[in-house]
């Protein structure tokens, strides 16, 4: 019996800007069926291959080669004809949901949209479809959640709304580019085994983009592993992880957390919150009624000069939007002292002031950094406003010696944002705060788009700053390796109260509250463990 024929095959595939190759030669297949993972470090090529494939390349991008699908080349057809393939018969989950959906349309209406377009359904039949995927991707209350714009939703349901829309038309070939990266460890592994069943029961054929190499055992049949725009290594999942041969695959593989030696003696406090609450009012419509959201309800903290505080908890339970609130970016109730400060005895002037040693690294790096500014203009934003008084010449100084402490070229300063990859563009945010030497950093998910090997150079890089100027972190994040590696005490989160709140080691170690044992168990199951 002869072999399936693949039904995405690509061929010699390049990709340059300019007279930088950043996919090189990039051969492999993908028959029906299968699930394919691409691994690699952040700027390895590994998005930029699928992107071309689609051709969904920024202007400047040439791409070479061959992607043939069903026996078109892909890269050969005309938009119109393309259109016809993308979203219905391919679909692509993107690694950040904020760069594909519209803020100014509420995502049920975005959802709608496809399905009216690419499926043909009718107004009826695709508002009950869109209520369908979003429960089937695990948001709750969907029909309300339909009304919703995408920034009234956390980082992890604005991902479950992406991947809803890649899978709203039943594609025979899904292309998942980090999917779970905004996702708490027990979302994604029910998002995995979501995607599972449907590649299951649909037969759908998957590229999988992940720098989760615990993830990617669980999940694919064949690997892919690219460095410096190459692939490197291929075969069967099991044998690449059983038996890797080339280096950068054994490096993936041996990649572990910096561990935190713990707090040396007491430390004055810097940070101190009392009953803190947010809330939201969602407006009624004619057949609901107006509501309110407690997305902070009553949550009390402290964190020493110098300390850690880890606040852990699924997407939704309020981490987000409480480190928002003790920064004074979203109305909140309660009290908040910096440095003995009540921030809500000052007026807008006096919590400006304040700003520069207050800084937050946001989630979303495309969201977060302007696509028009020069790396040096967006690095250095802040140094125009605190410190008004220096020359060009001396910010970008800063902005270069920035660069270097975030181990990025100081070159690449005078680039766009989209010549860098997800992972290189966070570090740029991290280097946009630390240039202004602040003593509070707030770090909303630091190194959810970095793969396993810069995510512990970030968090050592990390360790270091706070060493050298007793910087003070509130670490926000899903991934409890980050945690254990970073934090002195953590904090669990869950429907915006705080459920346990202690030692890191005693809190990872010994759980006592039943939330924070089903987030380790899930921790474990979600990479293989």
């Amino acid at each position: 019996m002869s072999p399936q024929p693949p039904i995405l095959a690509f061929r010699d595939l390049c990709v340059a800007y300019g007279a930088s190759r950043v996919v090189d030669h990039v051969s492999f297949s993908l028959r029906r069926g299968e699930v394919a993972a691409i691994v690699g470090q952040s700027g390895s090529g590994k998005s930029q291959s699928v992107l071309a494939a689609l051709k969904l390349l920024p202007p400047g991008a040439v791409a070479a080669g061959s992607v043939m699908f069903d026996g078109v080349n892909l890269l050969a057809l005309s938009e119109r004809r393309l259109n016809a393939i993308r979203g219905r018969r391919i679909a692509m989950i993107f690694q950040e949901p904020m760069s594909s959906l519209d803020p100014l349309f509420s995502v049920g209406s975005q959802i709608v949209a496809i399905l009216r377009f690419q499926a043909g359904l009718s107004a009826r039949a695709a508002n009950l479809r869109a209520e369908e995927l979003l429960a089937l991707v695990g948001i709750e209350e969907p029909k309300l959640r339909l009304r919703a714009y995408p920034h009234q939703l956390s980082g992890g349901q604005r991902q479950r709304v992406a991947i809803a829309m890649a899978i709203a038309c039943d594609p025979e070939v899904l292309i998942a580019d980090e999917p779970t990266t905004a996702l708490d460890v027990t979302v994604a592994a029910r998002i995995l085994d979501l995607l599972a069943e449907l590649q299951q029961r649909l037969g759908l054929a998957m590229i999988f983009i992940s720098h989760d190499l615990g993830l990617v055992r669980r999940f694919a049949s064949s690997v892919h592993v690219m460095a410096a725009g190459s692939i490197v290594e291929s075969g069967p999942a099991r044998e690449v992880f059983a038996r890797p041969r080339h280096r950068v695959t054994q490096e993936l593989l041996s990649a572990a957390p910096v561990l935190r030696l713990g707090p040396q003696g007491a430390a004055p406090e810097i940070l101190h919150a009392e009953d803190i609450k947010v809330v939201y009012r969602l407006r009624g419509g004619w057949l609901a009624k107006a509501r309110e959201i407690k997305a902070v309800d009553g949550v009390s903290l402290s964190l020493g000069r110098g300390r850690t505080l880890g606040i852990v908890g699924e997407s939704g339970s309020g981490k987000s939007t409480l480190a928002r609130a003790l920064l004074k970016l979203v109305p909140a109730s309660g009290t908040i002292r910096f440095e003995g400060r009540d921030l809500g005895a000052l007026d807008a002037a006096g919590v400006r002031s304040l700003r520069r040693s207050m800084q937050m690294v946001f989630q979303d790096p495309y969201g977060a950094l302007s696509p028009r500014m020069r790396v040096a203009d967006i690095v250095t934003e802040g140094l125009r406003v605190h410190e008004p008084n220096l020359t060009s010449r001396e910010r970008d100084e800063r902005a270069a010696a920035a660069l270097e402490e975030v181990r990025l070229d100081p070159n690449a300063r005078r680039l766009l944002p989209r010549a860098f990859s997800g992972g290189q563009r966070q570090r740029i945010a991290i280097a946009r705060a630390i240039i202004l030497r602040p003593r509070l950093l707030v770090l909303d998910e630091p190194t959810s788009a970095l793969d396993r090997t810069v995510q512990y150079e970030i968090l050592r890089l990390l360790q270091d700053l706070q060493a050298a100027h007793g910087l003070a972190f509130v670490l926000i994040s899903h991934d409890l390796a980050a945690v254990r590696a970073m934090a002195d005490e953590i904090a669990v989160m869950k429907d915006g109260r705080i459920v346990e709140q202690g030692p890191a080691r005693a809190i990872l170690e010994h759980p006592r509250h039943h939330y924070t044992q089903s987030l380790i168990t899930a921790a474990l199951r979600y990479r293989g463990g």
